[in-house]
């Protein structure tokens, strides 16, 4: 495959017909496409906490914010880890997705223990699908906590399709599963119709009232 030279318009154009941007490694400067014969998605009726984290979302001990940080979110998801020693986010997603955000069209959820980032994700708005794209964490749950405060807003705020590009174990505790590449262009013609405000319908506490509902 060539190497893409991409803007933030043609990243848009790209997601909205179901294929998107990965490098091959942090220190690698091209991009590819990708188009996964099997999608992961998130079918957020279906969504489920485990109850340990239930408790721990309902304790308080982390604060979330949305948006607050967006590049010190990608950079944690950039950096390595021993579980993680490899990522595919380079300078160029880097720049791309910062892009994004100030076009309105990616958001982040951070996860905060004191004045210190812990963990959180990114992802990618267009209509009414929410593209997710990478996750960390350096306390124990703080990217779970991230996701079921995602969840929480994007339900509050009438997205249809959560896109988690794979499925990974971790993913799969809360319901992530995979779908045919052409189910998955069914489901995002349809959530690209409709319309999510990322910041509508939100309040303060709403994913702790969502837990029981999630709960397995």
């Amino acid at each position: 495959m060539e190497p893409l030279d991409l803007t933030p318009d043609m990243l848009l154009r790209a997601y909205a017909i179901g294929v998107f941007p990965m490098a091959e490694d942090r220190d690698d400067p091209d991009l590819f496409w990708i188009d996964p014969r099997m999608r992961g998605i998130i079918d957020m009726s279906r969504f489920h906490v485990p109850r340990r984290l239930r408790r721990t979302v309902r304790s308080r001990r982390y604060r979330v914010s949305f948006d607050e940080d967006f590049e010190g979110v990608m950079d944690g998801c950039a950096e390595s880890t021993e579980r993680r020693p490899r990522t595919w986010i380079n300078d160029k997603i880097l720049t791309l997705y910062t892009s994004l955000h100030r076009m309105g069209h990616a958001h982040s959820v951070e996860v905060w223990e004191g004045d210190r980032l812990v963990g959180g994700l990114y992802g990618v708005t267009l209509g009414g699908a929410f593209f997710g794209e990478s996750m960390f964490s350096r306390r124990r749950d703080a990217s779970k906590v991230a996701l079921v405060h995602l969840v929480a807003r994007l339900e509050a705020a009438g997205y249809r399709l959560l896109d988690t590009q794979f499925v990974t174990k971790h993913l799969e505790r809360f319901g992530a599963s995979e779908v045919p590449r052409a189910d998955y262009r069914a489901m995002l013609a349809e959530a690209l119709a409709s319309h999510g405000e990322f910041f509508a319908g939100y309040q303060p506490g709403e994913a702790e009232r969502f837990l029981d509902r999630y709960a397995e």
